[in-house]
């Protein structure tokens, strides 16, 4: 399944075209907030996709049932980048346990790169659900080459993508390259890939914008 949420009627619209304003997209703490609240409300989303069972609250006047999860996620996430959206989204599922990835583009020139990973922090996944959060999906590299590391923590019963922006060629490497189960929840599919591998129209570099430029 692959949700394109600019394609329907939600608030969270408005929180993408301020992440690709260039008039707004400078002010680094509302992008990041942004960035977070998209996270709250594909979580929200997910959260519908669980298994949930009924049970029995004492409250100050009577008894009440409620219907709640039985499970809580594990969200992963692609540093630096992936640090609001991961927020957002453990917002949401406040009780889950979280996997920290760290993918690089290696540059050999200008434009031909390796995506690399370098650091894995993460729970035993097996049997559980995992959430994938990276920001910006262009070429697919980072987010295939991130499960794959993560599955030597375990096999997990149900995979979510997210991601804030996708070109149409991430999306279609995604799913060549990881499994047909694969949920996707995407804000925007853009169409275009640049010479250098970003997404256009896009909203630029996320890590840059969230937290500074990098050397």
């Amino acid at each position: 399944m692959i949700t394109d949420f600019s394609k329907s009627k939600t608030i969270l619209n408005t929180f993408l075209r301020e992440l690709r304003d260039v008039t707004i997209q400078d002010d680094s703490m509302r992008f990041r907030r942004n960035l977070e609240r998209i996270g709250e409300i594909i979580a929200y989303e997910i959260s519908k996709t669980l298994e949930y069972e009924s049970l029995e609250i004492n409250t100050p006047l009577a008894k009440s049932k409620a219907n709640l999860p039985t499970e809580q996620p594990v969200i992963a996430t692609i540093l630096r980048a992936g640090l609001p959206l991961h927020n957002g989204v453990l917002n949401y599922f406040d009780k889950a346990e979280n996997t920290f990835i760290s993918a690089y583009r290696k540059h050999g020139d200008q434009n031909n790169f390796e995506v690399e990973i370098e650091y894995l922090a993460s729970p035993n996944i097996d049997g559980k659900t995992l959430i994938l959060c990276d920001p910006m999906l262009a070429t697919g590299s980072s987010m295939v080459l991130a499960f794959k590391a993560i599955l030597e923590k375990g096999t997990p019963k149900k995979i979510h993508v997210v991601s804030v922006v996708a070109s149409k060629t991430g999306i279609d490497f995604c799913l060549k390259n990881m499994p047909s189960e694969v949920d996707y929840w995407i804000g925007a599919i853009d169409k275009t890939l640049d010479s250098k591998s970003y997404i256009v129209p896009g909203l630029g570099d996320a890590g840059d914008l969230a937290y500074g430029i990098k050397e």
